[in-house]
């Protein structure tokens, strides 16, 4: 059991520095502050469906209809067409290079022309596209002014339309954007606390509440994956989480895990506790419970361990002690 423990430590050692860039997932927040919901289609067309994902990073349309259908872009432009047999790309339009970013940074090309004629690029088999849309996100920087006078109250901010069209029938997607107030995060520090005395004083059983923090990262991910990628990092605290259960004869193992746990389950994911709005298919509070734990189990395993080590007694030189006899 030891040498898997170790195993999956190596393991999660070479996933876990690329993490960060996984973390948003293609361009996927954390966690945000901006409400992004989707209130429909009109007028309403049967097989024809369209969500916000990933803290409203992006939308997802999927088109039933056995139909094309044309999403256009900011000066209503032909930009994707969601056909029978797939998803294509005008490759002219400038939002084809807007989109490929939440913020819309990417320089556009000298092809980019929203008069010029549809020259369409396949970019999958699917009838399901996501991308980001400038219309229904909020591109400011910092809170906008209703929000920083009131910080803690909830605001609306507009309503939202992207235009779709059909053949000939002018389609629309309807929305709204919202900034939500931040969580009460000294409640969830408060909680990362107790949790932390709490595993501490469980001595060697520390690994206990690592297992159990392991459990509840593992689930984390598998409900933020509905939504959006989940970090690898955040699978690989939840394996370490589980396997440490069988580490509790070993300080440095207890140490090792309630590090990883710590810091690449909670600590690299601290915006949950900070912001409203979390990529989860689900309540937030998924994400906040498990942030938590693994914060507070962690930090519990790490110093239950470096306190084991501190008192274990040197290892005795065999051989020296053989010779002076």
């Amino acid at each position: 059991m030891r040498r898997a423990f170790v195993a999956v430590a190596v393991v999660a050692g070479v996933v876990l520095p690329p993490a960060p860039a996984f973390a948003h997932g293609g361009d996927t927040p954390d966690a945000t502050s901006f409400r992004t919901t989707v209130s429909g289609i009109a007028p309403a067309t049967p097989g024809l469906a369209v969500k916000a994902i990933e803290a409203g990073a992006r939308l997802e349309l999927t088109n039933g209809t056995g139909r094309t259908v044309e999403v256009l872009g900011y000066a209503g432009e032909p930009y994707l067409e969601v056909r029978p047999d797939g998803t294509y790309e005008n490759v002219h339009s400038p939002a084809a290079y807007i989109n490929q970013t939440l913020e819309g940074g990417t320089a556009l090309p000298a092809a980019a022309d929203a008069a010029a004629p549809p020259q369409w690029r396949r970019v999958s088999g699917d009838r399901t596209v996501r991308w980001h849309d400038q219309r229904t996100h909020w591109l400011g920087d910092g809170l906008p002014p209703a929000a920083a006078a009131a910080p803690y109250r909830e605001h609306r901010l507009r309503d939202w339309v992207v235009p779709l069209r059909q053949g000939t029938t002018e389609l629309r997607i309807g929305g709204t954007l919202d900034y939500l107030p931040p969580p009460t995060e000294w409640l969830w520090w408060a909680g990362a606390a107790v949790i932390m005395l709490g595993v501490a004083a469980a001595g060697r059983w520390s690994v206990a509440g690592g297992a159990v923090a392991g459990a509840a990262l593992l689930s984390y991910a598998i409900v933020r994956t509905l939504d959006a990628p989940a970090p690898m990092a955040t699978y690989a605290a939840g394996l370490i989480g589980l396997v440490s259960a069988f580490a509790a004869r070993s300080a440095f193992l207890t140490t090792l895990a309630g590090a990883v746990v710590a810091v690449f389950g909670g600590l690299i994911d601290l915006g949950v506790l900070q912001q409203a709005v979390v990529p989860v298919a689900g309540p937030a509070w998924v994400a906040r419970v498990a942030v938590t734990l693994a914060v507070g189990a962690g930090l519990g395993m790490v110093f239950t361990g470096m306190v084991r080590l501190r008192r274990a007694p040197p290892a005795r030189d065999e051989q020296g002690t053989r010779g002076r006899g």
